[in-house]
């Protein structure tokens, strides 16, 4: 069989033994991957479900909060919208903005006919408040396992249909043809399932829906899978990324001890919705008189509050304080909370929850259009790998489940529009050998650990010159060495699951760390300790960039902040 290959970078890899045909793959098992899968297996379109784990192992599972709608008595698509945009600080496109909101209730109630069960109360939806919003319209499930609910459903769902999955399989490059589209992608199965090893679903649609990239720092919400895979295949492949420089810290992640790696619990902001408040050591709700919502302002606000205190104070954690809802609430509400504080040794019904910012989400990711569309045609992005300008600086509390199913559904319907007008015709994939020697070195293992705690450092919640220029210099080395080492003896680390893994997180590092440098101000969730003011002048605008051939960064800033078009429709 020949190599298959894009005209892009490659990771070093085995060529692909076997292959499969598709209309459409979908890469990822979350909201986003399973909606969309849905949507064009209903359509009729031969779909195909690769992910990096089992279909319920996404970040969706992690989501305790709930999706965000104008579902509620009062409540109207553009207070929503008003709220996103404050959220966002000026940097969200407001077209991609009013999209969700509008379509939202609507993707929210097929969800449900999916077979998703809210929490109800007579029949009607229970809703709640979080941070940023200014009424109750976040709709949970299981008090605070939504998340879970929703992929319990979904993935039901797909395994009632019939739709074709290939489970613990890490995608590795996209395939196109000799025009440049989109003809699949290449992967590899750890071994589980049908196949084995490195092989290649072939499809003229490709739908990133691979979540986020958490793992590059130390500490972070998101399970280990999340390791930027598919920002940094978008990049190889030679698509365009924005704002990736704006990753949202949550402010209420359990604190585990100072040093503590790896998936942290999450406290849902749902917590503070209810009327939890934030305290220091001593008692005092420090978040009172810095914004007119308190506990409950957007959550770059909350997280720089909590940071601030704690260099005040010279401490690495606060305390949530919710021992006033009693053990009823805290059993009945918020029972995945009470259980994970408790099998860590907390009480949150006798004591505060100890608690500190760690990485949580990226706003930023490829960019696409109001159909999920990207800069390479036929490959789309949704989800929290895509940057559809929804979320801006900041993404507001609970937008991102409803980002993943209102864009996916769009993305659904584009394709099946593209099948109808002119068939989903499959592509042959650009063959090209297999070098004798690896082209792009692979990063060892253990830079994993290396990479995170370079960025947790330099790009954590608190950046500056100095801090980024630091971490610059340290991703430089890494990246040198590797190569240098290519260059001069040929090798490089053994193909696998883990050197593919530290090469994404190189490369999605790599670019958040330049984009960062780049954006001298402070917005949303980056900021600049050395330049603390909001820069409208000058920097309300994106940052985009793009992976050269040699894998050096091209950077560009836009003129004005509006979102600039991915392509030309006729060129999808």
């Amino acid at each position: 069989m020949n190599a298959f290959s894009g005209t892009g970078i490659r990771l070093h890899a085995p060529a692909p033994g076997w292959s499969v045909d598709a209309d459409v793959v979908v890469v990822g098992s979350g909201v986003a991957g399973l909606t969309a899968a849905l949507r064009c297996e209903a359509a009729g379109l031969r779909t195909v479900v690769v992910t990096k784990a089992r279909l319920d192992d996404g970040s969706t599972r992690w989501a305790q909060g709930g999706v965000a709608a104008a579902l509620g008595d009062g409540d109207t698509p553009e207070q929503h919208l008003d709220d996103t945009l404050v959220a966002g600080v000026g940097l969200c496109d407001e077209r991609a903005v009013r999209t969700l909101v509008t379509e939202g209730p609507g993707a929210v109630r097929r969800l449900i006919e999916t077979g998703a069960h809210f929490d109800e109360t007579d029949g009607e939806l229970q809703l709640t408040r979080e941070g940023g919003h200014h009424r109750r319209r976040i709709a949970h499930a299981g008090g605070d396992a939504t998340g879970a609910e929703i992929s319990r459903a979904l993935v039901e769902a797909v395994r009632t249909r019939g739709i074709r999955t290939v489970e613990n399989a890490l995608v590795l490059d996209l395939l196109t043809d000799s025009e440049g589209r989109t003809a699949g992608v290449t992967l590899h199965v750890m071994g589980e399932g049908q196949h084995d090893g490195v092989g290649a679903v072939l499809a003229p649609a490709v739908v990133l829906a691979t979540g986020g990239m958490g793992q590059v720092f130390s500490a972070t919400t998101n399970p280990h899978v999340s390791t930027g895979d598919g920002v940094a295949l978008a990049l190889r492949a030679g698509a365009e990324v924005s704002d990736l420089e704006f990753v949202q810290f949550h402010p209420t992640v359990l604190f585990l001890g100072k040093g503590a790696e790896g998936q942290q619990p999450l406290v849902s902001e749902a917590v503070r919705g209810e009327g939890a408040h934030l305290v220091d050591a001593d008692g005092v709700r420090f978040m009172v008189g810095q914004h007119e919502l308190a506990e409950l302002a957007p959550r770059d606000i909350v997280a720089k509050g909590i940071t601030r205190r704690m260099l005040e104070q010279d401490t690495d954690h606060m305390y949530l304080d919710a021992r006033h809802f009693g053990a009823d609430m805290w059993e009945q509400r918020f029972p995945t909370i009470l259980a994970a504080c408790r099998a860590h040794g907390i009480d949150p019904v006798t004591e505060p929850i100890p608690i500190a910012p760690a990485a949580h989400y990226a706003s930023g990711g490829v960019r696409t259009d109001l159909h999920g569309r990207t800069t390479i045609p036929g490959l789309y992005a949704c989800g929290e790998v895509a940057c559809t300008g929804v979320h801006g600086a900041n993404r507001l509390a609970s937008n991102s489940l409803l980002e993943g199913l209102v864009y996916a559904e769009r993305i659904a319907a584009d394709i099946q529009e593209r099948a109808a007008a002119e068939g989903l015709h499959a592509r042959v994939p650009v063959p090209v050998p297999q070098p004798a020697t690896p082209e792009h070195p692979l990063m060892p293992p253990e830079a994993r650990f290396t990479i995170q705690r370079v960025m947790t450092q330099g790009a954590g919640v608190l950046r500056s010159a100095d801090s980024l220029a630091e971490a610059a210099a340290q991703l430089g080395r890494l990246h040198a060495e590797a190569a240098s080492a290519l260059a001069e003896n040929g090798k490089t680390s053994e193909p696998g699951v883990d050197t593919w893994e530290a090469t994404n997180l190189l490369c999605v590092a790599r670019v958040l760390v330049a984009a960062a440098r780049r954006r001298e101000e402070t917005r949303g969730c980056h900021w600049r300790e050395d330049h603390a003011d909001r820069d409208d002048l000058n920097w309300r605008r994106h940052i985009v960039v793009r992976l050269n051939p040699d894998r050096t960064l091209a950077t560009h800033t836009t003129q004005t902040a509006d979102f600039p078009a991915t392509a030309n429709p006729q060129e999808q």
